[in-house]
């Protein structure tokens, strides 16, 4: 089971650990390589983003961003953005691991139900794409700061969430 952690990061199944945010690079990797091999790509305003594929579900993981504006004030150092998609991307049941939020698991049942259970405005450090009647979620998304927020300390080098690992 994935949990998202929000202000903290990700726990990964099988016991593995937290990813955490907040984590450079090689260490991200690291935590990651203990579950599924590790592949680097590249992402438009990330320093760094590689991905990992477990029972059908792809982790995709973002650091060192940078903000659409240039303001520094908002920059994520280490890793800032986590990405769970569905492999294959258009599905019809639940993945065969759950991604769990809340207690509520994001795969694991129709969009609208989960809809339901969560109210978005609640979670500004996850987003969840809109969903056609009767479809499933394929993705989510988290991040620290939340998406569009300044970290607490006004950000720039070295802001890191509460609890950060490292």
């Amino acid at each position: 089971m994935f949990e998202l952690l929000r202000g903290t990061g990700l726990v990964l199944p099988c016991q593995v650990g937290v990813l955490g945010f907040g984590l450079s690079e090689r260490a991200a990797q690291w935590v990651v390589a203990s579950l599924a091999d590790v592949r680097e790509t590249w992402v438009c305003q990330a320093g760094w983003a590689f991905t990992a594929t477990y029972e059908g579900v792809e982790l995709l993981a973002l650091g060192d961003c940078v903000d659409r504006e240039g303001r520094s004030e908002y920059d994520g150092r280490g890793l800032a953005v986590l990405v769970l998609r569905r492999c294959p991307y258009a599905v019809t049941g639940p993945s065969a691991v759950p991604v769990v939020l809340d207690g509520v698991d994001l795969f694991g049942y129709p969009a609208a139900e989960v809809l339901d259970a969560l109210v978005p405005a609640d979670y500004p450090d996850v987003r969840l794409p809109v969903a056609a009647p009767g479809a499933w979620l394929p993705e989510v998304s988290f991040s620290w700061p939340p998406f569009g927020e300044r970290a607490p300390d006004g950000g720039g080098p070295g802001t890191q969430p509460p609890g950060a690992a490292r």
